[in-house]
């Protein structure tokens, strides 16, 4: 049995401690970084999962813009090495679609692998939208959550205007 919870602020250690042992420090080098950096998580839209056993998994989704239109940028989304492939992650990525579709956000962007992404209905959209850094064009996933949604493109940015101007920066290492 797997219980899916929204992230509280007693869980952010556990998580934290997660990413760094999934994806090591070079997940501050990423350019999806960029978006986070000065964000507030979406509280509403991001969670935790635990077995009987212990803490199993989070994902964290983050409010961003894409080209005028309220959007969200999911990840990272990690899973405890012990309980990998055995269902963690798709109930958080249900969970995550599921509450940014009720919150009536526009869509979810994420940077990922399509072989596993597409099952949740996430397309490659390689030229639709701009990053703030590089990317690998065919990693870059979009999911519609609403049809008046469907030709959104354009530059993502922070929702936080200021932070957009110090985007020019190098990524940190």
């Amino acid at each position: 049995m797997t219980e899916i919870l929204i992230e509280r602020p007693e869980h952010g250690a556990a998580v934290e401690a997660l990413f760094d042992e999934v994806f090591g420090p070079g997940r501050f080098a990423k350019t999806a970084e960029r978006l986070r950096e000065g964000n507030q998580r979406l509280q509403n839209c991001s969670f935790v999962a635990f077995k009987p056993d212990g803490f199993a998994g989070a994902v964290r989704q983050w409010p961003i813009d894409i080209g005028g239109a309220p959007a969200v940028l999911l990840g990272p989304i990690a899973i405890a090495p012990r309980w990998k492939d055995n269902g963690v992650g798709a109930k958080l990525m249900q969970s995550a679609i599921d509450s940014a579709r009720e919150n009536g956000h526009s869509g979810i962007l994420l940077v990922g692998d399509l072989a596993y992404y597409g099952r949740f209905g996430f397309a490659c959209e390689p030229h639709r939208f701009t990053l703030p850094g590089p990317v690998d064009p065919l990693r870059v996933l979009f999911l519609p959550l609403h049809a008046r949604f469907l030709p959104l493109r354009g530059a993502l940015k922070h929702p936080d205007s200021s932070i957009n101007a110090a985007m020019d920066r190098p990524l940190r290492a």
